[in-house]
């Protein structure tokens, strides 16, 4: 039997995952204290129930899914509203800081897959589409160059790279919470728990509800949502790649600084918070609903070796490395969890970690304006050109 849900059913069903996950985040020990976050716990439920459903014949569902860049988008959105001149300032270091760290990252994945490639005298390619292409640049990356490498006489290199996008997926969302909480706790540190924080997915901040207000606020993200596709268009005419979703999240800096330098009108913070938890929720319960943990059955032998080599390098490079060059502080343990995130899945996915972690902790206001920028403008560059380099040594 198969059935197509539609788009509107998908988002209904995405906030029932949600929910589910939020009910046994609340009743599970290890959820809650590791903070892993409400829409991967219900997600990966229904994932693994679809995995059931399909394995046994008993239904396969087709979901339609165009809906999650809307929400993603809108996400990022809300978190350019963050980005006053004081915060760039400070983030200045640290963005760089956290580019140099992903190209060390994407050179040991790619060294790890190549090397266990060899090892099990498979070709060196399929040992990148086990590397940073699945790794750090997810699906997207995984569908450019698995295509590209087939054509090179790589046999079923797509299929590789995909299964091993969805594995990393899974784990850079159930291993950047412990790691941080870990960090966190070893070390005694907390995050600020006053001010403005629009960076927590979870926490409960109760606020009057004007309808006026919270109509300024959402009308503020989806105008810098229309206004950011426009930014897009030319970096794309200019042939620059440029993620759709930052177009958005930097028209809503400009307006958040024209803001604070004018005073000529209010950026309601609070209401634009709601607006972008919102998003995020809805596009990570969606990504990880559909995914189809099937594919990872390719992963037999040396695949699942590899797969678990990437996952051990990726724990330990945040725990030892990636705390330590950020500075040992709290907003640098917040970023632990997010490289995990973008380092094994996607850039919502470190968004999801860290914002579980502030919920918790208290606010990483840095963090979540360094990592958006690194993960969506800077690591998908960094790693094009490293693979680059390995298919040419290697092939």
């Amino acid at each position: 039997m198969e059935i197509s849900v539609s788009s509107f059913q998908t988002v209904a069903l995405a906030v029932v995952v949600y929910y589910l996950g939020k009910y046994l985040k609340s009743r599970v020990h290890f959820f809650s204290e590791y903070c892993i976050p409400n829409p991967v716990i219900g997600g990966i439920l229904f994932a693994l129930l679809n995995l059931f459903l399909h394995q046994s014949g008993l239904l396969v569902m087709h979901m339609e899914t165009i809906l999650q860049s809307f929400f993603m988008t809108m996400f990022f959105t809300s978190v350019g509203f963050t980005a006053s001149i004081k915060v760039l300032k400070e983030g200045g270091k640290e963005v760089l800081k956290m580019v140099l760290l992903c190209a060390v990252l994407i050179a040991l994945q790619n060294s790890i897959g190549v090397g266990l490639a060899k090892v099990f005298n498979l070709d060196p390619l399929i040992g990148l589409c086990a590397g940073s292409i699945p790794m750090v640049g997810g699906h997207g990356t995984s569908g450019a160059f698995g295509p590209m490498f087939e054509s090179m006489g790589v046999k079923d290199a797509t299929t590789v790279a995909l299964a091993m996008a969805t594995f990393g997926l899974i784990m850079g969302s159930l291993i950047g919470g412990p790691i941080a909480h870990k960090i966190i706790q070893r070390d005694h540190l907390h995050g600020d728990t006053t001010g403005e924080d629009i960076t927590s997915v979870d926490k409960e901040v109760v606020v009057p509800l004007v309808p006026e207000r919270f109509m300024l606020g959402q009308g503020q993200v989806l105008l810098c949502m229309g206004l950011g596709t426009i930014l897009t268009h030319i970096f794309v005419a200019m042939h620059v790649v440029f993620p759709a979703y930052i177009g958005g999240m930097l028209v809503a800096a400009i307006v958040r600084n024209v803001s604070d330098a004018t005073g000529k009108y209010e950026v309601p913070i609070e209401e634009i918070q709601t607006v972008g938890s919102v998003g995020l929720n809805i596009f990570l319960s969606m990504a990880l609903m559909s995914l189809k943990i099937w594919d990872l059955f390719g992963l037999a032998g040396p695949l699942s070796v590899m797969a678990v080599a990437q996952t051990i390098l990726m724990a330990l490079f945040a725990y030892f490395i990636v705390y330590r060059f950020m500075g040992k502080g709290y907003e640098a343990a917040v970023m632990t969890s997010a490289v995990c995130g973008f380092g094994m899945g996607a850039t919502p996915n470190a968004m999801a970690n860290m914002s579980a972690i502030t919920a918790k902790y208290g606010h990483a206001p840095r963090a979540f304006f360094v990592v958006p920028l690194v993960g969506g403008l800077f690591v998908d560059f960094v790693n094009a050109s490293i693979i680059t380099i390995f298919v040419n040594l290697f092939h």
